[in-house]
């Protein structure tokens, strides 16, 4: 099963567990009528006690609640959800496009390195047949031609080799991406979930008097626990654009007769561990567009193995990425 498929599993499990909040409204009902009753009488009697006309407007309030109570899954998550998903689909479609134009840059670089490759005398035999078995054909059976046949077989076998060790290390760095991605919309979906089921509980504890900041903070975390995933989409699109940028770069310069390719794609791994790392970070960005609390200590956690994991890769790439950085700025 395929990634993007994980992901929309998680889609329907979210859809299909939805309704359970309903499930709890009867127990939320019945919490929020007894704390409107004590609301409602509170009020009353301190206008009461203080010889003043009683406000009907804030008494009001637990009746508004017990109605999102009532109709929770529509009325509530519902409006949430319609008002939130064109943003989700908007990064989205986003995200797509410059997927989109990295995959057809990459094969474009691929060919363009690949017709380099074989414009080089020196390294044509590496990559396609034809140019090897024309190579050998001028070999003669004396002992210099015999080397220099051996050397070649030995050349062509360690090339492959490399090309697999380092399209290998480049598929599970591709890997560990994917899979920083589905951990952090697991998350996202587990906590929407919670939210969701338990949130005529929420709902019904605000109705009480001193408990009304309950209604904010669910709110705030849900909306802030919703738009996990489009900043994940526009971070990812922005890699995306950054690799986009780099492939352009190698594209002009394969483009030069007299250029050599480096197949070593460091950038590229980079990148990519850039990319595993700044995941962990997206539950922290979104908490700077809608303050938020609730993620607790987990968070906490996450943000400080990433800290000290970046730490650990930035030690072993940061020469490399000098070096790469001084050749992008030439």
């Amino acid at each position: 099963m395929e990634f993007n498929n994980l992901h929309e599993v998680l889609r329907t499990l979210y859809d299909e567990m939805m309704p359970l909040s309903a499930d709890m409204a009867a127990v939320a009902k019945s919490l929020a009528g007894l704390g409107a009753l004590f609301y409602v009488a509170l009020k009353v009697w301190q206008a009461l006690s203080s010889a003043e006309p009683i406000d009907v407007y804030p008494l009001l309030r637990p009746f508004a609640l017990g109605l999102c109570i009532m109709f929770f899954p529509t009325m509530v998550l519902g409006t949430l959800n319609a008002v939130l998903s064109p943003v989700v689909k908007g990064t989205h479609s986003i995200l797509e496009n410059q997927v989109l134009d990295l995959n057809a840059l990459q094969q474009q670089k691929d060919q363009l390195e690949r017709e380099a490759m074989l414009r080089n005398p020196e390294t044509a035999y590496l990559v396609s047949d034809e140019e090897f078995d024309k190579k050998l054909d001028e070999l003669g059976w004396s002992p210099s031609d015999l080397v220099t046949m051996s050397g070649m077989y030995m050349e062509r076998e360690m090339y492959g080799v490399k090309k697999e060790i380092r399209d290998g290390f480049r598929e599970f760095l591709e890997i560990l991406f994917q899979a920083a991605a589905l951990v952090i919309d697991t998350i996202r979906t587990f906590f929407l979930i919670v939210l969701s089921i338990l949130g005529p509980i929420a709902f019904a504890i605000s109705v009480w008097d001193g408990f009304q900041s309950t209604l904010t903070q669910w709110l705030t975390r849900y909306i802030s626990v919703y738009l996990w995933l489009p900043v994940a989409d526009l971070f990812s699109a922005m890699l995306s654009k950054i690799q986009s940028l780099i492939l352009q770069k190698d594209i002009e310069s394969l483009s030069d007769p007299n250029f050599i390719p480096d197949s070593s794609n460091t950038v590229y791994i980079i990148f990519m561990i850039i990319g595993i790392i700044g995941y962990f970070t997206i539950p922290t960005v979104t908490g700077w567009i809608i303050q938020a609390g609730g993620a607790g200590n987990f968070m906490r956690n996450v943000n400080q193995t990433t800290t000290k994991t970046g730490n650990i890769v930035g030690a072993g790439t940061g020469a490399v990425a000098g070096n790469i950085g001084g050749r992008l700025m030439k």
